[in-house]
């Protein structure tokens, strides 16, 4: 399975696009997780948000690896790409998620659940 289908990938980068034009303003945008990543041999999950448009194999995402200690930064798409966990299997795209807010909502929830959670109301 890809990772990003063709119109991930177009949203991703508009909002990496977006979001470079106001970097280091107050105006810096909240975007809504387009994507969710996630390894089905182990706890690992990452909700994506932007492609860097310099560098479209890495995304801006909330990156949770099952330690408690969930953070948002960048990832490479190419090292998900490549993983291999348990029996061989590799990262899978959530064909069933659809975000229910902007990925600041969902890093207040994970910072106080110390986990990616679905839920993300107070």
């Amino acid at each position: 399975m890809k990772l990003l289908t063709q119109a991930q990938c177009t949203q991703l980068l508009d909002n990496g696009r977006r979001q470079a034009a106001v970097k280091g303003t107050p105006a810096e945008l909240d975007f809504w997780p387009v994507v969710k990543l996630f390894n089905p041999s182990g706890a690992a999950t990452w909700l994506l948000t932007e492609l860097e448009p310099e560098e479209p194999s890495v995304a801006w995402a909330l990156c949770d690896l099952g330690m408690g200690c969930p953070e948002f930064g960048t990832v490479s798409l190419d090292e998900l790409a490549g993983f291999r966990g348990r029996f061989g299997l590799g990262i899978e795209r959530d064909l069933h998620f659809s975000a229910r807010g902007p990925i600041s909502a969902y890093i207040e929830a994970a910072n106080r659940e110390g986990r990616i959670v679905e839920d993300i109301s107070t």
